[in-house]
Formats: C-alpha cells, sequence, structure tokens
C-alpha cells in the first residue's frame, strides 16, 4: 500500500464509489441553484433533471471553486498524520482553483517542511480528469512512488484527450458563452458544436456541424485520428454526458470501430460544476493518444 494520500477535486466526474473503492481523497466544489447551495457530489443532494428544470424555469445556477481554507484545512489533516499528499486540480485553463491550492502548498510547505507536498494542474476537466485519476490510480497500486507519479502525470496529462458536443444551446446562450443571435441561428441549423481541451487547458470549439448523427460521427473520427494506434486503441476510455441517449450511440459506434475496448467504455454522468454551464444535451468523449494541441 502507497504510504502517500492521493486525491483529487470532485470535478473529476467520477462516482462517489470510485472514490471510497480506490482509497483516493477528494474535495467537493460547490453549486449554488436559486437560494440553496449543494456540494457538487455528482447528484447526491441535487439531479441533473432537478437542477436543469430548475434553471429552465429562471433560478439562477452557478458554481464555486474549493476555497482557500478548505484546502489548508483538508492538506493539514493529511499532513499532520506524518503522510506525504499528492493532490490533483482541475484545470487552470477553466478554473483558479490551481492558484488556491498552491497557497495552501505554501503554506503546508512551511509548516510541514518534511513532508512531500505536490500539487498538479490536471490541465482536465469532467471524465478526462477522471481518466488522469485513474491512470494514476493504477500506477500507485503499482509501486510507484509519490515522485515518480508526479514525475508522470506532468508528462502524461497532455496525451489525455477531451472531446464534447452539444445538440442543446440553451444553457451556453443563457451564460453568454454564445451570443443571442448566433444561438438563434444555430438552433434553427441544428448545429451542434464540435470542442476539445487544448494544450492550455482550455475549452476550444472546433467544428460547427450540422445535426446529432453528424457530430456524433465526428466526435469517434477524432477518436480514431488521435487515439493510440488509432482504431486498434486499447486503452481506456470514459464518456460523460447530460444526454444519456446520445451517450449510448457514441459508445455503440465506439464499440463498432474499435474492436480492442469492446466492453470496456464507462459512462459517467458530467458534475454539476460543468453542466451547469453546458446544461442538458452535452457529451464528453476522453482517451489517451498524441499530445493535445
Amino acid at each position: 500500500m502507497a504510504d502517500y494520500v492521493l486525491s483529487c477535486c470532485s470535478t473529476a466526474d467520477l462516482s462517489n464509489e470510485w472514490y471510497d473503492v480506490h482509497d483516493v481523497g477528494h474535495l467537493y466544489f460547490h453549486l449554488t441553484v436559486g437560494e440553496r447551495e449543494y456540494d457538487d457530489n455528482i447528484g447526491v443532494t441535487i439531479s441533473h433533471k432537478e437542477m436543469f428544470d430548475k434553471m429552465l424555469a429562471g433560478e439562477s445556477a452557478k458554481s464555486s471553486q474549493v476555497t482557500l481554507g478548505e484546502y489548508m484545512e483538508y492538506f493539514d489533516s493529511i499532513l499532520s498524520q506524518g503522510k506525504d499528499l499528492i493532490h490533483v486540480c482541475l484545470s487552470s485553463g477553466i478554473s483558479g482553483s490551481y492558484n488556491s491550492a498552491m497557497f495552501a502548498y505554501e503554506e503546508m510547505k512551511q509548516k510541514y517542511p518534511d513532508r512531500k507536498i505536490y500539487v498538479i494542474d490536471s490541465l482536465c476537466a469532467s471524465s478526462g480528469f477522471g481518466l488522469l485519476m485513474m491512470y494514476m490510480v493504477e500506477r500507485r497500486d503499482a509501486g510507484m512512488d509519490i515522485d515518480e507519479l508526479a514525475k508522470w502525470a506532468e508528462e502524461y496529462k497532455h496525451n489525455l484527450h477531451h472531446w464534447f458536443f452539444s445538440t442543446d444551446l440553451t444553457f451556453f446562450i443563457k451564460g453568454g458563452r454564445i451570443s443571442k443571435t448566433a444561438g438563434a441561428i444555430g438552433q434553427v441549423l441544428n448545429i451542434c458544436p464540435l470542442m476539445d481541451v487544448d494544450q492550455e487547458g482550455k475549452l476550444q470549439v472546433r467544428e460547427k456541424i450540422r445535426g446529432k448523427k453528424n457530430v456524433i460521427k465526428k466526435i469517434v473520427e477524432r477518436m480514431a485520428e488521435h487515439a493510440t494506434d488509432g482504431y486498434e486503441y486499447s486503452g481506456k476510455c470514459i464518456i460523460s454526458s447530460t444526454d444519456d441517449e446520445a451517450a449510448a450511440q457514441v459508445k455503440e459506434l465506439i464499440e463498432n470501430k474499435f474492436p480492442r475496448i469492446s466492453g470496456e467504455i464507462v459512462i459517467y454522468p458530467i458534475g454539476g460544476t460543468i453542466s451547469v454551464h453546458t446544461g442538458p444535451g452535452t457529451v464528453a468523449l476522453f482517451f489517451m493518444g498524441d499530445e493535445r494541441v
């Protein structure tokens, strides 16, 4: 068993059961929907349907990151037991949580100078972040020490691909990420933006594709283009979504096209932190491949 603690934030969009089974510590981001506050705990305290119903009814919804105080308290609770720590954060390209964690790191290094502490900017989001954690758990469990694991994560995080599409632009428009005019045109033309997370951990629109069927085909083509060994890819693959039907269609197409991973694809719901911004109709695909650009 490793002599250090591996942990992350809830924005890795894995299940609470997964964290428990694999002995991975985690801190919750926070959601405010209407007048109520919730932990972003993957639908335990508020389901996607309830949240989206409230949003469509006009209630405000926003997310907030783990605070500096929460990081300080959490890090201290581990280090005070004489344990070392490697904590992985949501991409700095979309959140300030890494900066808060680094402030806590500096304080803890002064308080516990003999402990090893690593804080890693994943440059990943949602279950792409989760996929990084899965690979790290495998290496931890195989005996990789904390220094080697931190080095591995820094090197290979750039190879975790994130491809997203959305068939519903409602909340992209409401949140101002797409103008009302562009959104109205997109909805009339049935445009489904195909996006990815770039080398800096930022979300980029790569293509504007008409129709769900076409964007599902295109996202699988992108996997063939970038995945290690193309259609012979045999690594891990995760789909996360707020659209169960579309996610199932993506999974089926991948299983037909990539025979070496058939039956191994996992589907997770997108967590609240991401889905308050995307709304329903979003599907994301994650896999290991060449370096992102």
